[in-house]
């Protein structure tokens, strides 16, 4: 049996969305446990509000120390100006301890990500995410090319080999679509096919 973990930060509602969509994908894979947790807020509650922020999510808030549970983890983190999120950024600073006694080491790791538009820093988001996998010791698995629906221009549309992503245009309007969930949902079963591989 395989445990993953699907980590997120979501201000708006769309990486919650693509959080439930890849724990489905990684449910999929038999002997797979899956649990789905979040970060923890940094803003305050009055400017969440003003921001119209999706201020109630369905999963728990997650604890650094829990993390060497997991044989996998999959974060998703909205960008901010080519980068992961404050939230996550201040939630993964804390992993010094598990770094230091190489606790991560041998898991898998995997990202996926949101942006407003559509070049809007999805590519160097997941890719500046990975440095902080391998220093702690973590197994980087992206969205492999035989997850076609990353491929052709017939719609606008997230996913690169670095991860599943989506777009939410400026004002937040624009939902996962059902090719980006699938995405999404491909790279919770791969993760996790790999993990269960990997477990054993």
């Amino acid at each position: 049996m395989a445990k993953v973990l699907v980590l997120y930060y979501s201000m708006y509602g769309h990486i919650e969305t693509m959080a439930k969509a890849v724990a489905k994908g990684a449910a999929e894979v038999p002997g797979t446990e899956v649990d789905i947790k979040r970060v923890p807020e940094l803003v305050p509650a009055d400017v969440l509000a003003k921001s119209g922020a999706k201020t109630s999510q369905d999963a728990p808030i997650a604890r650094v120390d829990e993390l060497p549970n997991y044989d996998a983890i999959l974060f998703g983190t909205p960008t901010r100006f080519g980068n992961m999120t404050a939230q996550m950024r201040n939630f993964l600073d804390q992993a010094g301890g598990l770094w230091a006694k190489g606790a991560l080491i041998g898991k898998v790791g995997s990202v996926f990500t949101s942006t407003a538009t559509q070049h809007g820093g999805q590519e160097s988001t997941l890719l500046t995410f990975h440095p902080t996998l391998l220093h702690l010791g973590m197994i980087i698995v992206g969205l492999p090319y035989s997850e076609q629906r990353q491929m052709g221009v017939d719609e606008i549309k997230g996913g690169s080999p670095y991860g599943a992503s989506t777009i939410a245009d400026g004002d937040g309007s624009r939902q996962p679509s059902q090719a980006e969930l699938g995405m999404a949902a491909f790279q919770g079963r791969h993760v996790a096919q790999i993990a269960a591989k990997l477990a054993a």
